[in-house]
């Protein structure tokens, strides 16, 4: 498996997959092809179906400059997130480029070797033989991250802490109507500032979790600079969570990186052995994979046994299953925004109730893996970010 660097990225929204990861690419090909003049920018798939609605058009021409985009919705490419990039100078065809956008920003370019399994980072790639490895020495999930990526990946994720706190911070004091033509308001400062004075104290939690998941994922609608968890579309229920416990236990902030090496193994997991692109799986690769980090990383900080950790993983992505990707207009808006709360809500859910049954389980991390990633390839197609099903077909 790769290094946490590779799943928790800091960059714009509104989309991991169709912004972030194309923009790289971009960035890529434009450094490649230094004397060409002019270039052709084809989009496939759900890059061609939600592109304008997820920003790749605005981003492929300006990272670009002078480029022509076509969308082509008919032609069906390996994955569905693809995008063909040609360099010309004059009339000559410097360059040609495939690229697939695989989730969380990153791209593989079709012809060219991925990297291989010397340059990985984690030599283990379940939970079954990571939670063998870790009892078998006495360590935590995160001990584990922290052996195979040393010491250094504590000051990374220290910014990547950094970054989830100023999307919430911004996102709860902004205010007017997201960008792209639905006419949503912002509901995070409503959210937070909405309390009564006789309001339960379990209702006041509800709410501030609520409002720092709905924070994030405006920002991200508004194009702010967010952190892939795994996703752009799933980036507020991690930092939802994580701020929630930060408050309620005081946590310091070596405990809150503690929890974010533990989410990170567990959406790294998800990103080797399954997917976490919506185009490819649906919503429950996103928000279900967000979940289950938000799960895990809460069930760390409780200090549960590894099993309940396990637990409280495995039944956040379980009750997930069958999620579809349907977003309005191509926006990451509805219903996504509001999936960031509901999903940071149920994790909090999983990790409780991980502490009083994970001894009574019958299902295992990795199977709930191979059962989501085998569901997503049976979802249809519309329900796949395609913006051709569900609410965003049916919505007028």
């Amino acid at each position: 498996m790769q290094s946490l660097k590779e799943l928790y990225r800091i960059g714009r929204g509104p989309s991991s997959s169709h912004t972030i990861g194309p923009e790289r690419a971009c960035k890529m090909f434009l450094k490649e092809n230094p004397t060409a003049d002019r270039f052709k920018a084809v989009l496939y798939g759900s890059l061609a179906k939600t592109g304008v609605g997820h920003g790749t058009d605005e981003v492929v021409k300006v990272t670009l400059k002078n480029v022509e985009i076509e969308c082509d919705k008919e032609t069906e490419m390996p994955h569905p997130n693809t995008i063909d990039l040609i360099a010309y100078k004059g009339d000559e065809q410097l360059a040609f480029m495939r690229v697939y956008s695989i989730g969380g920003g990153e791209i593989r370019i079709d012809g060219r070797k991925a990297k291989a399994v010397s340059d990985q980072v984690y030599p283990l790639r379940t939970f079954t033989d990571i939670r063998k490895h870790c009892e078998s020495h006495g360590m935590r999930l995160y001990d584990y991250v922290f052996e195979c990526e040393g010491e250094e990946i504590k000051g990374y994720l220290k910014g990547v802490w950094r970054a989830m706190q100023t999307a919430v911070e911004e996102g709860l004091k902004a205010t007017g109507v997201l960008p792209g033509g639905l006419g949503v308001q912002r509901k995070a400062g409503v959210l937070y500032g909405g309390g009564t004075e006789n309001e339960p104290e379990n209702t006041r939690e509800n709410r501030l979790v609520c409002a720092y998941a709905f924070a994030v994922g405006e920002q991200n609608a508004s194009a702010q600079t967010i952190v892939t968890a795994p996703t752009c579309g799933a980036c507020g229920v991690l930092p939802a969570v994580l701020k929630y416990a930060a408050e309620r236990k005081r946590c310091s902030e070596e405990e809150i990186l503690r929890a974010l090496a533990t989410a990170g193994l567990i959406g790294n997991l998800i990103k080797t052995n399954a997917s976490i692109s919506g185009a490819e799986c649906g919503c429950q690769a996103e928000i279900g994979s967000a979940c289950c980090m938000a799960a895990a990383a809460l069930a760390e900080l409780q200090g549960m046994e590894l099993e309940q950790i396990e637990y409280a993983a495995e039944v956040a992505m379980e009750h997930h299953l069958g999620l579809t990707c349907d977003p309005i207009r191509g926006l990451v808006q509805i219903p996504c925004i509001e999936r960031n709360a509901v999903a940071a809500m149920r994790a909090i859910n999983a990790a409780n109730l991980a502490e009083f049954l994970s001894g009574s389980r019958k299902i295992s991390f990795d199977l709930v893996i191979q059962t989501m990633y085998e569901t997503g390839k049976d979802l249809s197609h519309p329900y796949r970010e395609t913006a051709e099903g569900g609410l965003a077909k049916l919505y007028k």
